[in-house]
């Protein structure tokens, strides 16, 4: 299977008044096409700054994360952005959809302000498959949260992305709704997708999932 994420050795500290926090310490592992990785851990134990750091957002200390052959943290903050544009989708604990903005729109804001065709195409082919055309028009106030969840699952795979982060993608959702986001992240895994969950909560007794455990910083393969 070919590797679409690679991480070798990553490590990364916190230093503040109190002094350091080891986050992550030498966490290697890697995703293939259509594998779905799931990173479990109690709280504290890493898993963001994992993800933050997989995506480019976060700076590790040392080692290397690659996503499709690239290696992230050598790429420029302008070429770090294009990789996230063209190659990850993102989905938060929180959502992080803009309030004014109707399900349509928020997901049509990952196309970058290129709404084309093909874009609102993908965007109306999405909110079929997770139920959310006949709330294209509402705002998120207007959703329940299972909804606003599969909106920001929509928007994260816009652009079709070969690697999906997902932060605690059902921590806040009841088990029929997280059950519904499991099978959309299931779906894009198995059309090729590459899918990193890191998450508190166990996973769904499904098969084709590989789950590591981080405590601590490290990774209990």
């Amino acid at each position: 299977m070919k590797s679409v994420l690679q991480v070798d050795k990553l490590t990364k500290t916190f230093r503040g008044p109190a002094g350091e926090v080891r986050a992550l310490t030498d966490v290697s592992f890697m995703v293939a096409a259509g594998q779905l990785v799931i990173v479990q851990g109690p709280s504290g134990c890493g898993k963001t700054t994992l993800l933050l750091s997989v995506g480019g957002l976060l700076e590790p200390d040392s080692g290397r994360v690659c996503v499709d052959a690239q290696e992230v943290h050598a790429l420029s903050a302008e070429g770090r952005a294009r990789l996230r544009a063209a190659n990850i989708g993102f989905v938060f604990q929180q959502f992080h959809l803009v309030p004014y903005l109707s399900v349509r729109e928020n997901i049509l804001a990952a196309a970058l302000g290129h709404a084309s065709a093909v874009a609102n195409d993908r965007a109306s082919e999405l909110m079929d498959r997770f139920g959310l055309r006949d709330r294209a028009r509402h705002l998120p106030a207007e959703l329940s949260t299972g909804e606003r969840q599969r909106t920001a699952l929509a928007r994260a795979l816009l652009n079709r992305p070969k690697l999906l982060l997902a932060d605690e993608p059902t921590g806040n959702l009841d088990q029929e709704n997280a059950r519904r986001v499991w099978e959309c992240v299931q779906s894009f895994a198995g059309e090729g997708g590459a899918v990193l969950v890191v998450t508190h909560d166990p996973p769904p007794a499904q098969n084709g999932h590989r789950v590591l455990r981080l405590n601590q910083g490290r990774l209990a393969l």
